[in-house]
């Protein structure tokens, strides 16, 4: 199983203090205990621009990133990995209503698989996820153990006239390296890859953007977290792109191919519950 031992990309003191901060155990086990007596803060963001890139991978290729006793879903040795990268909308408590445009929007982008859960539950496995808010990230390492995040120095999500421009520079710190243009396109066709594993487009889209939870894996405890949430996306307003993306964590998994692309312009998305399984 890959580490996901968060790393400031900045040195010196506020660098040291980031790490001590994000990566401590004690602080860990004392939020645990506090905060698995209390009520879950329902946390609430009106994301935008979202923008969805997707591979067929071999899962052998990405079986590092699983840990153990979790089951992939695939068919034929092949699985799908996901990054989606959007602005939040005034992330925050959602009991704080109007209030909420008080709160910050960061960029965030999430690195994912996707599980084979029992019923109807969709479920995805969190590998990355990435803000370009250092306040934001070392704060989901001390309060959430579902979303550990990692901080990028210079990270870009710019949507104009359809077209869609994303960059993550990690710096020195732990976040991976991404680039990604895409244009909006009037196609909606899958490609040959996945026109092998679903039956149609409407299929994979509902597939790729109707989660109902996400887990994540706690390496301090060698346990899972798990988070409820909603995502109510409206498949009629998803619009195909046409992309290009580079990383080397995708040479790494062997997604080198151009993803299959698609965009969200706007969701409501709301965090509802989080335990230790």
């Amino acid at each position: 199983m890959q580490t996901n031992r968060y790393i400031h990309p900045v040195p010196g003191i506020i660098g040291a203090c980031a790490n001590r901060l994000a990566n401590s155990p004690l602080l860990l086990a004392c939020r645990r205990a506090i905060m698995s007596r209390l009520p879950f803060l329902r946390l609430a963001s009106d994301v935008r621009d979202v923008v969805y890139c997707n591979w067929v991978v071999d899962v052998a290729a990405v079986a590092h990133l699983v840990p153990q006793g979790v089951k992939l879903w695939q068919r034929d040795g092949k699985t799908i990995f996901t990054i989606l990268t959007y602005t939040h909308g005034h992330f925050g408590p959602a009991f704080a209503g109007p209030l909420r445009k008080l709160f910050p929007s960061p960029l965030q982008s999430n690195w994912r698989l996707y599980l084979d859960g029992p019923g109807d539950e969709a479920t995805v496995l969190f590998v990355k996820n990435i803000l370009d808010s250092a306040v934001h990230a070392v704060g989901t390492r001390v309060f959430s153990d579902a979303l550990p995040s990692h901080y990028a120095t210079a990270f870009t999500h710019r949507c104009q006239d359809g077209r869609y421009d994303t960059r993550i520079d990690p710096g020195q710190g732990s976040a991976p390296a991404f680039e990604c243009s895409a244009q909006a396109t009037g196609t909606r066709a899958l490609p040959p890859d996945f026109a092998a594993l679903f039956h149609s487009w409407d299929e994979s889209i509902a597939f790729l953007s109707l989660q109902h939870a996400a887990i994540a894996y706690a390496e301090d405890v060698d346990r899972l977290a798990y988070a409820r949430i909603e995502l109510p996306v409206d498949l009629a307003a998803v619009q195909p792109l046409q992309a290009r993306a580079a990383s080397p964590f995708l040479d790494v998994i062997g997604a080198r191919a151009a993803p299959f692309s698609f965009a969200v312009p706007a969701v409501a998305f709301r965090v509802l519950s989080e335990r230790m399984l």
